[in-house]
């Protein structure tokens, strides 16, 4: 069976596993001008890994296949919606967030009840998601 050895050659792949990862390596240095090793590990910020991760996929399926074939249309398809969710859907469930902590904080000072705050970075800018795509599409034009 090659089903190990296909998947550990795919260079599409892992390509766009290291795009990944680098968006998320970027992040320790794009906090509060300060480097927080913790960051790496957050959703949310810049850059957009999502955008890194489905813009570098997306590229080198173009590269290899052609821009005008079916497979680049369904992986451009995919990675619009992902990206997409990142900015819109993924950013209003982190300004929701953001209110329900406030309501829990102004009801904390009415009532001495601890409440657990909910994360707030969920989602990215459209600012994250376009540089995250870039990213991607660098790293897929260079590999």
């Amino acid at each position: 069976m090659n089903f190990f050895s296909d998947i550990f050659s795919n260079n599409i792949l892992w390509v766009s596993v290291l795009a990944c990862f680098l968006a998320q390596f970027l992040k320790i240095f794009s906090g509060d001008k300060r480097v927080e090793i913790s960051r790496i590990i957050i959703s949310g910020g810049m850059p957009s890994s999502h955008s890194s991760f489905v813009s570098c996929m997306s590229t080198m399926i173009g590269l290899k296949y052609g821009f005008s074939s079916d497979i680049f249309a369904i992986a451009a398809v995919v990675s619009t919606i992902i990206m997409y969710d990142a900015s819109g859907v993924r950013q209003a469930v982190g300004k929701q967030a953001t209110i329900l902590n406030q309501l829990i904080e102004d009801w904390q000072n009415n009532k001495e009840i601890k409440q657990e705050k909910l994360k707030e970075l969920m989602g990215h800018t459209p600012k994250q998601v376009f540089f995250g795509a870039i990213l991607g599409i660098l790293i897929g034009l260079i590999f």
